[in-house]
């Protein structure tokens, strides 16, 4: 049997844990040693990564990352929380990182969560780094190729040839070729899905493993929750169907619009998930 790929934040850091301290920190004598468990007592989350690391003084300290899909307005208090939990389990200082993968609708994003209750005061630092705002020669010159894969949303990575330049990276490589379909998946963003699945290998039992995938299918299925609409159902199956199916999957939209039954586009937003094949959904409907 295959091993299960692993494209988790945590294997993405540990290819290059000292080049990605340093980046994240921004302390070029930094040097990272273990990667820690992030686990804590009620909380396990896959986009946190604990790094224990060392200054050029000595100074032994924590990083931790989190990594999120889209920024939302509770990642101030939830930074503030893991950097708490973080230090009580570990008894160590701790430089928390928020890196934000793809743009919110948030205009401004926070560095800082503070706090007054009845004069009482409580502040938590952190930095925050936008994916989008990070130029894609980083990836290549330091190298980071913990970023290889989000090379097509990173400042100028999005035209063809600087993802065929990552692609290649990837495919030289034996430790990094499981994440050519996370690249792939990144790349429909900004490129045709067809040419896409044309120049890049397009497991989707690979992509499934991947906590950002996930968080895609449920942001779409949310946004048309939470407004009802029937647009917005339509425009959440449209996104699914694309990442999942590429141009089969939006051949299938057309038929899809004549349903005028909220609890029917539901369903077929749930079938998405499961099914292995545009035209098995097709069934469905």
């Amino acid at each position: 049997m295959a091993k299960p790929a692993d494209i988790s934040t945590k294997r993405l850091i540990s290819l290059a844990p000292d080049n990605w301290v340093k980046w994240v920190t921004q302390m070029p004598d930094v040097v990272a040693g273990e990667i820690l468990n992030s686990e804590f007592q009620w909380i396990s989350r896959e986009s946190d990564v604990l790094i224990r690391a060392q200054s050029s003084q000595g100074e032994e300290f924590l990083v931790l990352n989190e990594l999120q899909l889209r920024y939302t307005s509770k990642m101030p208090r939830r930074m503030r929380a893991y950097t708490g939990l973080a230090e009580e389990k570990y008894d160590l200082p701790t430089y928390p990182v928020l890196i934000n993968i793809l743009k919110s609708k948030h205009t401004q994003i926070p560095t800082t969560y503070t706090s007054n209750v009845g004069g009482l005061q409580a502040r938590q630092d952190y930095r925050v780094i936008n994916l989008w705002e990070v130029d894609v020669n980083i990836v290549f010159q330091q190298p980071l190729p913990s970023l290889l894969p989000f090379v097509p949303i990173l400042k100028g990575g999005e035209n063809e040839s600087t993802i065929r330049e990552a692609l290649q990276i990837l495919r030289s490589d034996e430790q990094l070729n499981q994440l050519e379909t996370v690249l792939a998946f990144f790349a429909t963003f900004v490129l045709e899905t067809k040419l896409v699945q044309e120049i890049m290998r397009w497991d989707m039992a690979v992509l499934r493993e991947s906590p950002w995938y996930q968080e895609i299918l449920r942001e779409g299925e949310a946004r048309g929750e939470a407004r009802g609409r029937r647009e917005e159902l339509l425009s959440g199956i449209e996104l699914a169907l694309e990442i999942k199916f590429g141009n089969p999957g939006l051949e299938l939209m057309p038929a899809i619009a004549q349903i005028n039954d909220l609890q029917q586009f539901k369903a077929i937003q749930q079938a998405i998930k499961t099914v292995n094949s545009a035209e098995e959904l097709r069934q469905l409907f």
